[in-house]
């Protein structure tokens, strides 16, 4: 017979499995057919963090790196994936408290709940370099899924995703080297 504590971790399972079905809306805004998950975000979220972890200097946790990587959209389960223009209409920190609040919740009565809250936490403030790798990784999976979304579906009105991919404003260089060979493809597919 299940333990209460057991009905709790399959609620949360329940939930988290939204995430396989909640569309990341700035693809579906711009007309994308079919867009990615958050689920399949997170999962190339992560597989380009496993990968940077192997070419940055200085040591780093795997595990937390990779931990962070699976948990950063998390709470988007509970409060859906919001567009960067809708987020521009909120107050200063909104969304990020929207989401703090909804991970409470999604995790309150678990035994990893303070575990992946701090994880979670250390993500959004930025001040780590665990966190600026897996931010990193973050925004290079937005490019290399808007690159194949003009290269497959041949949408035109992407750009926008390309405005902030500043080499320069990434924190590791192998991050730099990556942005700037995703715009040299991307420049390629113009000729």
């Amino acid at each position: 017979m299940p333990t209460r504590s057991t009905d709790r971790l399959l609620d949360m399972l329940l939930r988290a499995n939204r995430l396989k079905t909640t569309r990341r809306a700035g693809w579906a805004v711009r007309g994308v057919p079919a867009p990615e998950s958050v689920a399949d975000h997170s999962q190339g979220t992560a597989l380009l963090a496993l990968l940077l972890l192997d070419q940055v200097e200085g040591p780093l946790d795997r595990a937390k790196v990779l931990g962070m990587a699976i948990l950063h959209d998390l709470p988007e389960c509970e409060i859906g994936d919001l567009t960067t223009a809708a987020v521009r209409h909120l107050p200063p920190g909104a969304k990020t408290a929207a989401e703090a609040g909804a991970l409470a919740e999604l995790l309150a009565g678990l035994p990893c709940g303070e575990s992946w809250r701090a994880i979670w936490q250390e993500y959004a403030d930025q001040g780590t370099p665990e966190a600026r790798l897996v931010r990193d990784a973050d925004r290079l999976d937005l490019l290399l899924q808007a690159l194949v979304y003009e290269r497959t579906t041949g949408q035109r009105e992407l750009g926008e995703f390309w405005e902030h991919a500043r080499a320069e404003s990434f924190a590791f260089e192998p991050s730099r080297d990556l942005v700037r060979a995703l715009t040299r493809a991307r420049g390629a597919r113009d000729r």
